[in-house]
C-alpha cells in the first residue's frame, strides 16, 4: 500500500484534475484512478481500514474529511462522491459538499468558464434528487444559479423548490424570490410572481403596493385598485392602520388622475372625508388639486368653497383657505404673464399682407388684449372677494363647531353691520339655532341685542314684537327671563312711555295660569330683579297706595331684601308716613336675621332718634336694647356708640357709662382697646380723670399682654399726674411681671425716669432688683424651653428595634447633656458679670440720683399747695382733651 501512494505525485496536475473531474461528473461510474492513491498518512489507513469494515457511519466520513482540509478540491470532492454513494440521503454530507463546490468557484467567473459551473449544477441536481424538502438546499442553488446569470433556469428552481418544499417553509422562499424578479427587472414577471405570493402571503400586499408606483413600474391603476381592496376589506392584515392606507390612496388617486381609470378618485376622496375627521383639510386640497391636475379650473373651485362651508376647525380652515389663495394667485399671476408677453411681442405682419389683413390683424390683438385685461381684472375681483370673506368665513367655522355660542353669533352680527337684511337675518338665525341649554352665554342677551338693534333704529313695534316672542322663548333660568322683561320695560321707559310700561311690568310681575310649572315662565313672579323694578316704576308712576300693594306683595312672597326695604321705607317717610316707615322697618327686621339686620338697624336707629329725639327715649331705648341683644361681635361697636351717644345727648350719664362698660364686653377681642379708650375718655369727661382707675384695672386684667403693658403705661401716667407717687410705683411694679428687659426697654427707661424724677435711692434700688429677677425668670423660662425640646427631640427619632442606633442616640444624648451643661456654666459666668455691671450701674445711678435730688430738693419747698392743685387741673384737662381726639 505505501509504495502505491508513493508513486501518485509522478502524474500531471492537469491529468489528475481531468480524471476527478470525469469521476465526478461521471456520477456511480467507476473512478479511473486506483481509489486509495491519496492515501497519504497513516491516519488515512486508519480511516479506510474503518470504511472497510463499515462504510455507513456519517461520523467517520466526516473525521476522515475534516482530517483532509489541507487536500486540493478534487481529492476532497472524491472522498465526498465515496461517501455520498454509501450514504446518498446524508443531508450533512450533501450540505458540506455543495458549500465546498459553490466556495471552489468564488474566483471563477462563470462568462469565461461555464464548465465547472455546470458540473457544480450537476451535483446540485442529484443532492435534490435526494434532498428534494431540505430548503437550505434549495436556497444555496437558487443564490449560485443568481450567479451565473441563469435567469430563466433559476426562476424555475425557484417554482421546483415551492413544488418542492411544505407550504409552511415558503415563506423562506418568496422573500428571494421576489428579491430575485425585481432585480431581472422584467416587471411582466415580477407581477406574476407577486400575485402568486399573495395567494399565500396576504401580508405582502403593501409591498406589492408599493412596487406598482415605483416610478420604473407605473402601474397606479392597479395599485390604486389593490389599495381600495384592502381598505375595504376588514379582514386584511397589514402593517399599517387603515387610516394610513386610506391616506395614501387618495394620495395615490390625487396625483394620478389621468392614468388611474378603475377607481373614482371624487368618490374616493369625499369617502375620505367623511371618514377621517383630522384629516378633513388634507383631503379637501387633495380633492381640489386633482380636479387641478385635469385642468377642470371652475371644478376647483366648487370643491374650495365647498370645502370652506363644510370644515368644522380652523386648522382645516387654514388649510383650505391658504390653498385657494393660492389656487387664486397661480392663475392670476399666469394670466398676467401671459398678456405681459402679448403686449412685448412685435407685430407678425407678412411682407405680402394688404393693408385690410394687417387692420384685421391689429384688431383681433386689440380685441385679445381687452379680453386678457378684463380676465386680469375678474380674477383679482375674485382674489380680493375672497381676501374680505375670510373673518365671515372663520365666523362660519366657530358656529358649526358650536352653533350655541351666543357671543360668537353677536359677533356674527358685527361682521354685517351697515347690510339691515344680513344683520336680520343673522339675529333670527341665532335665535331659532341656539339651544338654552346647551348654550355657551345667556340667551337673554342674544333676544335683547335683537330688540335694541331694532330701538335704535327707531323701529319700536317690531322691538316689541322680539320682546314678546322673547318672553315666550325658552331659556335656562329665571334670571334671564326677567332681564328680558327689565329690558323691555327700560325701553318704554327710555321713550316715556310710562303707561306701557307700567301696564308691562304689572303684567311680568302677575302669576301666570297656563305656564308649565317647570319652565322659567311660571317662577318668574318670584324674580325679585322684576319685583325691583315693578317698585321703582310704580314709585314713578303710580300713587302711593299702588306702591303699598308692591311692596306689601313682595313680602308676602318673600321676595323683600334688606335694600328694598329701606326704600319702602325712604318712600313712606318722603310722603310723611312716618309711623307706618318705622313699621316696614320693624317687618324688615322680623323677615332677616344678621348679618343682612345690619343696615335695618342703623337706618331704622338713625331715623327714629333723628325724628323723636328725647320725646319718646324709653322706646328708643327699648329698640337699642334690642338691637345689641342680639348683635353679633364684629357689628356691635357701632350700635353701642350710638347707644351711648343717645344717653349722653337725651338721657343719663351713667346710663351712657353703663353702655361702654358693656360695650367693652361684646366687642371682639381686637377692638376691646379702642372701646376701653373711648371708655375712660367719656368717663374722664363726665365723672372727672379719679373715676377711671377702676376701668384701668379692668382693662389690665382682660386685655392682651401687649395692650395691657399699654395700658399700664398710660394709668400710670395718669396717677403720676395725679400726684399719686406710690400708687404710679405700684402699677410700674405690676406691669414689670409682663416686660422683658430684653425686648421692652421703653418701659424700663420709663420706670427709671420715674424713680429719678420722684422715688429716692431705696426705691430705685428696688426697681433695679425686680429688674433682675424679671430677667433672669425670663431667661430661665428660655432655658427650660430649650432642654423640653433637646429632651424631646431624640425621643421622637428613637428606634427601640436596632441596638446600634439606640446606643449611637444614647452617646448623642450624652454629648449633648455635656454641651448644654457647658452653657448653662457660661450663662452663670454672663449673669455673674452682668450683675457685677449691674452693682456698677447701681452706684452710679445713686451718685446720679444725690445730684439730681439736692438740685430739686429746693425747687420742692417753694412749690405751694395751690400750685400743686393748679398743675394737677391741667393734667386732668389735657386728660380729657386727648380722650376726646381719641374717641373722636
Amino acid at each position: 500500500m505505501p509504495p502505491a501512494v508513493a508513486t501518485a505525485p509522478d502524474e500531471g496536475a492537469s491529468s489528475r484534475h481531468t480524471s476527478s473531474s470525469e469521476a465526478v461528473a461521471g456520477g456511480e461510474a467507476s473512478v479511473s484512478l486506483d481509489e486509495f492513491n491519496f492515501v497519504t498518512k497513516e491516519t488515512d489507513i486508519v480511516y479506510e481500514q474503518e470504511l472497510q469494515r463499515d462504510p455507513f457511519q456519517v461520523k467517520v466520513w466526516v473525521g476522515y474529511l475534516n482530517s483532509k482540509k489541507d487536500a486540493p478540491p478534487y481529492t476532497r470532492f472524491l472522498l465526498y462522491e465515496r461517501a455520498l454513494r454509501g450514504l446518498p440521503g446524508s443531508y450533512k454530507l450533501w450540505f458540506a459538499y455543495l458549500k465546498e463546490r459553490v466556495a471552489s468557484l468564488s474566483s471563477h467567473d462563470p462568462l469565461e468558464d461555464s464548465r465547472p459551473f455546470e458540473e457544480a449544477n450537476v451535483v446540485f441536481e442529484r443532492a435534490l434528487v435526494h434532498l428534494s424538502r431540505m430548503p437550505k438546499i434549495w436556497m444555496l442553488f437558487v443564490d449560485f444559479l443568481k450567479r451565473q446569470k441563469l435567469l430563466t433556469r433559476t426562476r424555475r428552481a425557484f417554482d421546483r423548490a415551492l413544488q418542492s418544499l411544505a407550504v409552511t417553509q415558503h415563506d423562506q422562499v418568496w422573500d428571494r424570490y421576489i428579491q430575485f424578479v425585481k432585480e431581472a427587472g422584467v416587471v411582466e414577471t415580477t407581477l406574476r410572481v407577486y400575485r402568486r405570493c399573495l395567494m399565500l402571503l396576504p401580508e405582502k400586499v403593501e409591498d406589492f403596493i408599493a412596487y406598482l408606483q415605483s416610478p420604473e413600474v407605473g402601474r397606479y391603476d392597479d395599485a390604486a385598485r389593490l389599495l381600495a381592496e384592502v381598505v375595504n376589506d376588514e379582514s386584511s392584515e397589514t402593517q399599517r392602520t387603515k387610516h394610513e392606507l386610506w391616506l395614501e390612496l387618495c394620495d395615490l388617486v390625487c396625483k394620478h388622475p389621468r392614468e388611474i381609470k378603475s377607481l373614482r378618485a371624487e368618490a374616493v376622496l369625499r369617502s375620505g372625508i367623511s371618514r377621517f375627521s383630522d384629516q378633513v383639510g388634507k383631503l379637501w386640497c387633495a380633492l381640489a388639486s386633482h380636479f387641478v391636475r385635469l385642468g377642470q379650473l371652475e371644478k376647483t373651485r366648487d370643491v374650495f368653497e365647498e370645502a370652506l362651508c363644510g370644515v368644522g376647525t380652523l386648522h382645516d380652515l387654514a388649510l383650505v383657505y391658504d390653498a385657494f389663495v393660492q389656487f387664486e394667485e397661480s392663475l392670476l399671476a399666469a394670466k398676467m404673464k401671459e398678456l405681459e408677453d402679448e403686449e412685448n411681442a412685435g407685430p407678425d405682419c407678412a411682407a405680402s399682407e394688404d393693408a385690410a389683413d394687417r387692420r384685421e390683424r391689429k384688431r383681433r390683438r386689440k380685441e385679445k388684449k381687452k379680453q386678457q385685461s378684463e380676465e386680469v381684472d375678474f380674477l383679482m375681483t375674485r382674489l380680493e372677494f375672497l381676501t374680505e370673506r375670510r373673518p365671515l368665513l372663520v365666523s362660519s367655522c366657530k358656529l358649526r363647531q358650536n352653533p350655541h355660542n351666543v357671543h360668537e353669533w353677536l359677533a356674527r352680527v358685527d361682521l354685517f353691520k351697515g347690510d339691515t337684511a344680513k344683520e336680520v337675518e343673522t339675529f333670527s338665525e341665532a335665535v331659532a339655532t341656539v339651544d338654552p341649554q346647551q348654550a355657551v352665554g345667556r340667551v337673554s342677551v342674544l333676544w335683547i341685542a335683537f330688540a335694541r338693534y331694532y330701538e335704535d333704529r327707531g323701529d319700536l313695534p317690531n322691538a316689541r314684537l322680539i320682546f314678546e316672542k322673547a318672553t315666550k322663548a325658552r331659556v335656562r333660568t329665571v334670571d334671564e327671563l326677567a332681564s328680558i322683561w327689565c329690558e323691555a320695560v327700560e325701553m318704554e321707559l327710555r321713550r316715556e312711555e310710562w303707561k306701557r310700561a307700567l301696564e308691562l311690568v304689572r303684567r311680568a310681575i302677575s302669576r301666570p295660569r297656563d305656564a308649565d310649572p317647570d319652565s322659567a315662565q311660571a317662577k318668574l313672579f318670584r324674580s325679585v330683579k322684576l319685583w325691583s323694578l315693578a317698585a321703582d316704576v310704580e314709585e314713578m308712576t303710580g300713587s302711593p297706595e299702588t306702591v303699598r300693594l308692591c311692596y306689601n306683595k313682595m313680602f308676602q312672597l318673600k321676595v323683600i331684601t334688606p335694600q328694598l326695604v329701606i326704600n319702602y321705607a325712604h318712600f313712606l317717610e318722603e310722603h310723611r308716613f312716618f309711623e307706618e316707615s318705622f313699621k316696614v322697618y320693624e317687618r324688615g327686621i322680623a323677615a332677616f336675621c344678621w348679618p343682612h339686620l345690619n343696615d335695618l338697624w342703623l337706618m331704622y336707629l338713625t331715623k327714629f332718634v333723628s325724628r323723636y329725639g328725647s320725646s319718646k327715649l324709653e322706646r328708643a331705648r327699648e329698640l337699642f336694647q334690642q338691637a345689641t341683644a342680639s348683635v353679633p361681635a364684629q357689628h356691635a361697636k357701632r350700635f353701642f356708640l350710638l347707644y351711648a351717644k343717645l344717653e349722653e345727648e337725651f338721657g343719663l350719664a351713667k346710663h351712657a357709662l353703663t353702655i361702654y362698660q358693656a360695650a367693652t364686653k361684646a366687642v371682639p377681642q381686637e377692638e376691646k382697646l379702642d372701646m376701653y379708650l373711648i371708655y375712660i375718655a367719656r368717663t374722664t369727661e363726665l365723672l372727672g380723670v379719679a373715676r377711671t382707675r377702676q376701668i384701668y384695672e379692668e382693662a389690665i386684667e382682660n386685655l392682651p399682654e401687649k395692650q395691657a403693658r399699654d395700658m399700664c403705661l398710660r394709668y400710670a401716667a395718669v396717677e403720676k399726674g395725679l400726684g399719686e407717687v406710690d400708687r404710679c410705683r405700684a402699677i410700674y411694679e405690676h406691669c414689670s411681671q409682663m416686660c422683658d428687659p430684653s425686648r421692652d426697654p421703653e418701659f424700663w427707661k420709663a420706670w427709671k425716669d420715674f424713680e429719678v424724677s420722684y422715688g429716692n435711692e431705696e426705691t430705685f434700688k428696688d426697681m433695679l432688683r425686680v429688674k433682675r429677677s424679671v430677667q433672669a425668670q425670663y431667661s430661665q423660662v428660655h432655658q427650660n424651653v430649650s432642654e423640653l425640646a433637646d429632651t424631646d427631640a431624640p425621643a421622637a427619632v428613637l428606634n427601640p428595634l436596632a441596638a446600634a442606633e439606640k446606643e449611637l442616640k444614647e452617646e448623642e444624648e450624652a454629648k449633648r447633656k455635656l454641651e448644654m451643661r457647658e452653657k448653662a456654666l457660661e450663662e452663670q459666668l454672663y449673669l455673674k458679670k452682668k450683675k457685677e455691671l449691674d452693682d456698677a450701674e447701681i452706684a452710679q445711678a445713686e451718685e446720679e440720683f444725690k445730684r439730681v435730688r439736692n438740685r430739686t430738693e429746693k425747687q420742692r419747698e417753694l412749690l405751694s399747695h395751690t400750685e400743686v392743685s393748679r398743675a394737677q387741673g391741667t393734667r386732668i384737662n389735657v386728660c380729657t382733651c386727648a380722650a376726646k381726639v381719641t374717641l373722636t
